[in-house]
């Protein structure tokens, strides 16, 4: 069959897809048509007759393939389709993400924060929804998984998705009115230690006239319960006695509501023309009742309580709305606009009362706290066509956020913090220009090369209302390469040459202090009881990348490949401990926690993937579906001395092991999935380590699949239940201080109905 040229399919994908917030390079085909028989081919079969009354008619267009939409990519990107997301049946979006390559998520099962690439924490990773950054706060548990299209996943940037991406980016597609029409309705429970979560998902996609019309919406409500025990040990090394013994326990019951709602409303015209509006809210409603104990066992100086009880009630809701509209200039050249506007909202309260071993109240601590964050963009990329296989794109972006803080501390009704205000504020503005060549240069050789420039000007409010502004600007030029050594073959080499950076966040800039609870003002703290505050004078992070990696394509969907990264960061930031004299403690000096920019550091590592059918390597083998993934890391902070001085939060390596079957003549599928990440050791500085236990996670489900249009599945998560353990120690002079930590975690089962209606 004749092949499509690259631009032509590029135009294509432009003209039926025309979404801002697909993610998608421009290189890469969102919709292209089936091709064109070669000459001398068979004739294409006759058109099959209208369909017979109440018989189900699906409506799908020609998206390539996930396999072969990774394959066509110069630069590295992997997708991970609807099959894939709704294989386990998970509950969690976090908990979908730990399986995919190179992706992990920290925390216990279940209670994962966000998803980081390449094992590296603290916004290395660029996480997008719908190409759209999240605001703070947010978090992807409240996307259901049944809302989304596809993930993907972008180890290396680009010019046009941004460079914001050391390690890369996660971008989360949600559900697509253009692809397929359908009508699909998910019931599901959930049950962890005998409390019941249930959810409902329903997702609609139809056409109206010219407009296309898709609609999503998911309820959910989760109860769980998180244990926890704690020892802290003080140790003179120079007698190797024990100074100071603290136990101590923590059980929580939380309960979370939620709903999820988005829309697209696209139209399009024969000439290419298309206009699209993408409506997304989100809100959610959170209880969490505490109880936690305090036990000394030896030491001089008792804790001043040794029982608590907090209740907190907190409030989310996102608001978003995006536009585009892409129309042609002339043959060869198209435009697309593109403006977003968003609001995200949390509020939330909180009482603790604290009782002493007589129970007798020993202090009623009362915040209130209520957080907006703002955004709006405006965009417009120009698409132009040099010739067969020849792309240009150019784009200019407009970005502003604003962060408005409000809080209230009272301590048995003393207000404190007062220096502060209640309201503080912190705004980025960010400004962007890019242009970026995609060139088929033969059968054989690609490339990609891009520059983006990008200015970033940053404002936070520090005590007494100072405001202090910092203003950046990085340029980041790419290249990226991909060389086939049989244009005919499936095997491929990828090389990416790539600058790029991280920028603080809003939160960090602000200057607000958080109080330690254990160790409260006016008295002394330590530095495991240090206070936390901001850094208006932070500078982003800027990191120098090269990717290699080798590609073997196998038939239906299967790869094997291997990649190799290498990172080259300057200005790291890391939470510093340090004592100072704060305006919260006249006369006392605290440990405080604070963001700074610290010097150098180096990461790197090898990322392996297998997706194969084992009929496809033993001769008559069983049709059972294999995934594995492995990836192993090393890195080093130049400014922290050995060993151990890794990037925070980043594992040696993690592996992911998993297999599906379906049995012949049933309607069963079978699968499960393990994931592992070893115990790890990281010096924060000279005198702080921390440690973290290893990590195993057992999941399976099983799939009965009553018709096409009815499924049951039974998914099973956290199998092992096994408990996490963490390890934090200072030595300061000869006292060595270490806190340890244990939680619990717990095996989670959910029953869904999966019905096409």
């Amino acid at each position: 069959m004749t092949r499509i040229p690259r631009w032509r399919r590029v135009v294509l994908a432009g003209a039926l897809a025309g979404g801002p917030w697909s993610g998608v390079c421009a290189q890469d085909p969102v919709t292209e048509p089936a091709p064109a028989a070669a000459p001398g081919a068979a004739p294409a079969p006759a058109a099959k007759p209208p369909a017979a009354p109440g018989q189900r008619i699906e409506i799908t267009g020609g998206r390539a393939s996930d396999g072969e939409q990774r394959r066509q990519s110069t630069a590295t990107k992997i997708v991970i389709g609807r099959d894939e997301i709704e294989r386990f049946g998970d509950s969690n979006t976090l908990e979908m993400l730990k399986r995919l390559p190179g992706v992990t998520v920290p925390g216990a099962p279940g209670r994962g924060g966000a998803p980081r690439m390449r094992g590296m924490g603290g916004g290395y990773t660029q996480i997008l929804v719908d190409g759209e950054r999240t605001p703070p706060r947010f978090s992807l548990d409240a996307v259901p998984p049944e809302q989304i299209e596809r993930i993907e996943i972008l180890r290396a940037p680009t010019a046009e998705t941004g460079a914001r991406a050391i390690a890369g980016t996660i971008n989360i597609v949600l559900r697509e009115g253009f692809r397929k029409k359908l009508n699909d309705l998910n019931l599901a429970v959930g049950v962890e230690r005998a409390l019941v979560s249930p959810s409902l998902s329903w997702t609609r996609n139809d056409t109206i006239g010219d407009w296309i019309v898709n609609g999503s919406l998911s309820l959910f409500e989760r109860r769980f319960v998180n244990s926890s025990r704690s020892l802290r040990t003080d140790e003179d090394l120079a007698t190797g006695q024990p100074v100071l013994v603290r136990e101590g326990t923590l059980e929580s019951r939380e309960q979370r509501r939620g709903v999820h709602a988005s829309a697209r409303v696209q139209w399009r015209d024969e000439q290419g023309t298309s206009l699209m509006l993408q409506p997304l809210m989100i809100a959610s409603r959170s209880t969490t009742r505490s109880t936690d104990t305090v036990g000394q066992t030896f030491g001089v100086d008792p804790p001043d309580h040794v029982r608590g009880h907090t209740a907190t009630d907190g409030r989310f809701a996102l608001t978003r709305l995006n536009a585009n509209y892409n129309h042609r200039v002339g043959d060869r050249v198209r435009l697309e606009w593109r403006a977003g506007l968003g609001n995200g909202h949390w509020r939330s309260t909180l009482q603790r009362l604290e009782f002493d071993a007589a129970d007798a109240l020993t202090r009623r601590i009362d915040e209130s706290t209520d957080n907006r964050d703002r955004n709006a963009t405006l965009s417009l990329k120009a698409s132009a066509v040099l010739g067969s296989g020849h792309h240009v794109v150019s784009g200019l972006e407009l970005e502003r956020n604003r962060r408005n803080e409000g809080k209230s501390t009272l301590w048995d009704g003393v207000p404190q913090l007062t220096e502060f205000g209640e309201d503080l504020s912190a705004s980025s503005r960010r400004h962007a220009l890019y242009v970026q060549d995609e060139w088929a240069i033969n059968p054989q050789w690609a490339l990609h090369g891009g520059l983006r420039i990008e200015g970033i000007t940053t404002q936070g409010e520090d005590a007494n209302g100072v405001t202090d502004a910092n203003t950046s600007r990085v340029a980041t030029p790419l290249l990226h390469a991909v060389w086939k050594p049989d244009a005919q073959a499936r095997d491929q080499l990828r090389a990416s040459l790539t600058r790029s950076y991280r920028a603080p966040s809003l939160g960090q800039l602000i200057g607000r202090p958080s109080l330690n609870r254990l160790d409260p003002p006016p008295g002394a703290n330590s530095e495991l009881s240090a206070d936390s505050a901001g850094n208006a004078d932070l500078r982003p992070e800027v990191a120098l990348g090269l990717d290699l990696a080798i590609e073997r394509y196998l038939a239906d969907g299967g790869v094997l490949s291997a990649n190799l990264f290498h990172r080259r960061i300057a200005d790291l930031i890391r939470n510093v401990v340090s004592l100072e004299d704060v305006s919260w403690s006249p006369g006392q000096p605290r440990f405080v926690s604070r963001p700074q920019n610290i010097g150098k550091a180096t990461t790197q590592g090898l990322e392996l993937e297998a997706k194969f059918r084992l009929d496809q390597l033993v001769d008559d083998g069983p049709r059972t579906e294999v995934r594995a993934n492995a990836s192993l890391f090393r890195s080093k902070v130049d400014a922290i001395p050995g060993p151990d001085n890794r990037i925070a939060e980043q594992p040696g390596r993690t592996v992911n092991l998993g297999a599906d079957h379906r049995f012949r003549g049933t309607p069963v599928t079978i699968g499960a999935n393990w994931n592992h990440t070893p115990g790890y050791r990281t010096r924060l500085d000279a005198d702080r380590t921390i440690v973290q236990s290893e990590k195993n996670a057992v999941d399976a489900f099983v799939l009965w699949a009553f018709t096409p249009e009815a499924k049951l599945r039974l998914s099973l998560s956290n199998l092992l239940a096994l408990d996490t353990v963490g390890t934090t120690s200072v030595q300061s002079g000869s006292l060595l201080e270490t806190s340890r930590t244990a939680a619990q975690t717990h095996l989670n089962a959910q029953l869904r109905l999966e019905l096409r209606l």
